[in-house]
């Protein structure tokens, strides 16, 4: 018979083409989502990779929508799967955003987004990491 070797496990990354490796990779980005005063945000203002944010003068505080409707629309998510959202804070003076949880998200790093024109060390914008850890259960790790 044929004889059966297995496959190599090693290297980790997926290529799927070797490509013209001097040209930028090209990717797809809808039309950003927005919100302006307090709001719980939909699935689809998360999800759809950049939000901007207009609370103008006046603090604001987005709710993140619950675990169990995140699972609701991205039914092919899988634990350890993930996604990311950039939230762009176009407010001014006071309008910072506070980023809130919801049932089955659990919160790490800071969840303010801090204005566009604010002092030394605040940037007016914030990207989100969600890493789907169970059943409804979602981290949601602050990473730049």
């Amino acid at each position: 018979g044929e004889a059966i070797m297995a496959l190599p496990s090693v290297g980790g990354g997926y290529q799927y083409t070797d490509g013209n490796q001097s040209e930028q990779t090209i990717g797809v980005q809808a039309a950003p989502q927005t919100a302006t005063a307090t709001a719980t945000l939909t699935v689809a203002q998360i999800t759809g990779g950049i939000l901007v944010g207009s609370p103008s003068g006046t603090a604001a505080a987005y709710t993140l929508p619950t675990a169990a409707l995140i699972d609701a629309t991205m039914t092919n998510m899988k634990v350890n799967s993930t996604f990311s959202l950039v939230i762009i804070n176009l407010g001014t003076t006071s309008g910072l955003i506070t980023v809130t949880t919801s049932t089955g998200l659990t919160l790490v790093g800071s969840v303010i987004v801090g204005i566009t024109a604010g002092a030394a060390g605040q940037s007016g914008a914030a990207e989100f990491l969600f890493r789907k850890t169970d059943t409804a259960a979602y981290s949601v790790y602050r990473v730049a």
